[in-house]
């Protein structure tokens, strides 16, 4: 009796221990890099923070979690600028529901926009795959998610951060913000072909364009619907591919050997 009372402790024991294992697992641990450097209005600023917002009010994003291997996921939501210039506004949150996804968008919602100089798309990434080391959760998918309207123009080469995060198993996506025209030596004719070409990376990467100011909230949701499914195609780039097709040090040569000094 003694016996079968101690087999069934270490049962009750062992299922107790695989529950709180399984409740630190989610489907995707994703972090949402927002670009807040001065050359984005503060309209647009406003406009990019409240498409995130909606999309986690969104039953489209409630059901995509829910219909999840785990139904959970974990979120967390950086704004960045230029190299050094990363600030963490929502640390990472598990959302298994309706409940816990608006709660999320409302804590975004009721933190302050901050703003600086500069585009270190490099940084963002390198930032994003420290946090995802932090996330204290098991993920099937690890995924970085940037937003910004500018090439890489401040710290090492984009497609040298890239390439790190994919060789771990990071798929990187991107969310190119195209509503104005080049007006500097700084900015991308074709930012949609330069994140093609140099930022995105790593198992079933995408990105979707913003090309007009009303396409905000729908891209962002379409886009963090799709990133919750998971992959449904071949990656759009590989680390390994041959030369890009657009120049991904575009904004940054005139620099560039000054940051290997």
């Amino acid at each position: 009796m003694k016996h079968l009372i101690r087999t069934l402790s270490a049962l009750c024991l062992l299922f107790s221990t695989a529950a709180l294992a399984q409740e630190g697992e989610v489907d995707i641990a994703l972090v949402l890099a927002v670009d807040v450097s001065n050359s984005m209005d503060r309209e647009e600023q406003e406009l990019q923070r409240q498409g995130f917002v909606e999309a986690f009010r969104s039953t489209l994003v409630h059901d995509a979690v829910r219909d999840g291997m785990l139904g959970r996921i974990a979120v967390a939501y950086v704004e960045w600028a230029g190299e050094g210039e990363q600030r963490l506004v929502v640390p990472w949150t598990v959302i298994d529901g309706a409940e816990t996804a608006i709660r999320f968008a409302d804590r975004l919602q009721s933190a302050p926009i901050s703003r600086a100089r500069r585009t270190s798309i490099s940084g963002a990434i390198d930032f994003g795959v420290r946090l995802l080391g932090q996330s204290n959760v098991e993920a099937l998918r690890e995924v970085i998610d940037i937003s910004g309207d500018g090439a890489n123009n401040r710290g090492r080469p984009v497609t040298e951060a890239r390439d790190e995060a994919v060789a771990k198993g990071i798929t990187v996506n991107g969310l190119p913000i195209m509503l104005k025209k080049p007006r500097s030596y700084w900015d991308i004719e074709d930012l949609d072909f330069y994140y093609r070409d140099c930022v995105i990376g790593g198992q079933g990467a995408f990105m979707v364009p913003v090309r007009e100011r009303h396409q905000f909230a729908e891209a962002i949701r379409t886009k963090i619907v799709r990133e919750i499914a998971g992959p449904v195609e071949v990656p759009l780039i590989q680390p390994a591919q041959a030369e890009p097709r657009v120049n991904c040090l575009a904004a940054q040569s005139p620099r560039l050997d000054q940051w290997r000094n």
